[in-house]
């Protein structure tokens, strides 16, 4: 009898502790994280790998992500935001204005000449879509939003020092506004994105495109494009993107509290002017590549920046017109960014 206790025991204990590791592991929650560059870009190696990696250890290994670069889930890099609203991705890390004119509000960042650091910047753009424009992400929760370092114009061959060089020739652009501030310079707008420049530029269906340095990397730009044109140091650049990393607002709902917690503590402004860091950085990283390859930079004087800014004027009042028929309140709206951005400039 005492022999049947103790058997029984063991075999009590046992069952509990397989129970017990399958609770465990019942409890660990993967995040399926999709978006549109390479595994070698510096934002899944410095932003997206990092988040992960500390959401992982302030849950005590209860949070994973699954990480699927290049659109590995499938679709568009247009389709990622309706990808993450509709659950087929749990996350996703997208500019949101690939669908153009969708996001009325928040694509004023990317208007001509208004933003020329990431890390100030990002801060800027958190702020104004908590205040103004949340309501066009919905379906989802924003853990962060940033800017890149502010586009340049690449070139296969030409060298641009002035509007007249810029004349004519064909640049890429990722979005709508994107096109809109090319073709006010006199160039021919090309929208497409970033994953087609490489064979776009080196086949000649376009001259040129306007790209953040960080990007040019991942996509070997720096071995494609000869000439480069910049901006004065310090000034704003000729356009930016906004990027938001977004979690499908059901799946976030479903996470116990302590989960939800961690999520809410890598969220938010902080996070997002971190990330703008990062891409400041990789910034100079990436035109020191272009610099050691000998190619050409070419930066405006203060004379030509101040002409090609005032060339862009019209966007920018197309822009206010555009959102007061939509939705009201444009010029407000854009002086609340510009407010923004200075806050956060010193």
């Amino acid at each position: 009898m005492k022999r049947f206790k103790m058997n029984l025991l063991f075999a009590l204990v046992a069952v509990l502790s397989v129970g017990g590791v399958a609770c465990a592991a019942s409890d660990v929650v993967t995040l399926k994280v999709s978006h549109y560059l390479p595994a070698t870009s510096t934002f899944q190696k410095k932003n997206l790998i990092p988040w992960c990696e500390k959401i992982s250890k302030e849950s005590n290994g209860r949070l994973k992500c699954q990480i699927y670069p290049s659109m590995q889930l499938g679709g568009m890099p247009s389709q990622l935001f309706d990808q993450v609203r509709d659950g087929l991705a749990d996350i996703v890390w997208t500019i949101p204005t690939f669908q153009s004119g969708r996001f009325t509000k928040s694509d004023v960042f990317e208007l001509p000449f208004m933003v020329n650091s990431a890390e100030k910047g990002s801060q800027a753009l958190w702020d104004y879509i908590q205040k103004n424009s949340l309501n066009e992400f919905k379906g989802t929760k924003l853990i962060f939003t940033h800017l890149h370092d502010g586009s340049v114009v690449h070139f296969s061959k030409k060298s641009v020092k002035t509007l007249e060089d810029l004349k004519g020739l064909k640049l890429a652009a990722p979005h709508r506004l994107g096109t809109k501030t090319i073709a006010a310079l006199g160039a021919i707008p090309v929208q497409m994105p970033a994953t087609a420049l490489p064979e776009a530029l080196s086949k000649g269906v376009v001259d040129g495109s306007c790209l953040p340095w960080e990007v040019t990397t991942s996509l070997k730009l720096q071995e494609i494009t000869k000439t480069h044109t910049e901006f004065p140091p310090h000034h704003p650049k000729i356009f930016n993107s906004t990027f938001v990393f977004a979690m499908n607002e059901a799946k976030y709902n479903s996470l116990p509290a302590d989960l939800k917690k961690v999520i809410d503590d890598n969220s938010g402004r902080e996070v997002s002017r971190w990330v703008g860091k990062i891409w400041d950085e990789g910034a100079l990283v990436s035109r020191k590549i272009a610099v050691d390859r000998h190619n050409t930079i070419n930066v405006l004087s203060e004379a030509e920046y101040n002409r090609w800014v005032k060339a862009t004027d019209p966007v920018i009042d197309g822009w206010i017109k555009e959102v007061d028929a939509r939705v009201g309140n444009g010029r407000a709206l854009y002086n609340d960014a510009k407010a923004l951005l200075k806050k956060y400039k010193d």
